[in-house]
């Protein structure tokens, strides 16, 4: 079982929970695992936090459509919410917003059905992930969107360890200023790896299965 801590709340009223150590994800080797849970399945902590990542949208970027990743789709209802009481700019004719989670295909890439493409296609498409490490799984859903005709409006995370990610700038509630000793390794240059430590935990957007 992973210890849990809880940084001091500088953002909204929502802590930032993490554990110290050594974590696996499908792309790398990491320091730190973030806990997202409850931001993204209680009520009060996904509207909160849906406040603090709206400060960074309203009057900047109209959005049509938020593409709901690792199970985000709760805290994506919560910023259409956000983004639309807040009399934020919308093209789409409805002057509603559209939040639609990915299906993925046996490659793992994302694909759209039929019915849900009209709200992707010419759309201005929000990528909200729980959070950005490497970078990897926002660039596959910015060329997904690509192939679908959807226009990035930005992404949204509420940790992040990157400023931007092909050119587009990942807006979150915290980063790596709130954990500055934060890393990312490739498992082939893993420092911890090389030290012969074990790892704690294969980590990823559900959650994490302790070793």
């Amino acid at each position: 079982m992973i210890e849990l801590q809880k940084l001091p709340v500088v953002h909204g009223k929502v802590p930032l929970r993490y554990a110290r150590g050594h974590f696996a994800t499908n792309h790398s080797h990491i320091n730190y695992y973030i806990d997202i849970t409850y931001e993204k399945t209680r009520l009060s902590e996904a509207k909160d936090s849906a406040k603090q990542l709206v400060s960074h949208f309203i009057n900047n970027t109209p959005v049509d459509t938020i593409l709901c990743l690792d199970g985000t789709a709760v805290l994506g209802a919560c910023v259409a919410d956000e983004l639309t009481s807040s009399g934020f700019r919308t093209l789409n004719r409805h002057q509603s917003i559209y939040v639609v989670e990915p299906e993925y295909n046996a490659n793992s890439q994302i694909i759209f059905r039929e019915n849900i493409q009209p709200m992707i296609r010419d759309k201005h498409v929000l990528i909200l992930m729980a959070s950005v490490t490497t970078g990897t799984t926002a660039q596959r859903s910015i060329e997904a969107l690509s192939y679908y005709g959807g226009k990035v409006a930005g992404i949204a995370a509420i940790y992040s360890a990157t400023e931007s990610v092909s050119g587009y700038p990942v807006r979150s509630v915290y980063d790596v200023n709130d954990l500055p000793d934060y890393q990312s390794y490739d498992y082939r240059d893993c420092p911890y790896c090389k030290q012969g430590r074990r790892i704690e935990a294969l980590v990823n957007s559900f959650g994490y299965s302790a070793l």
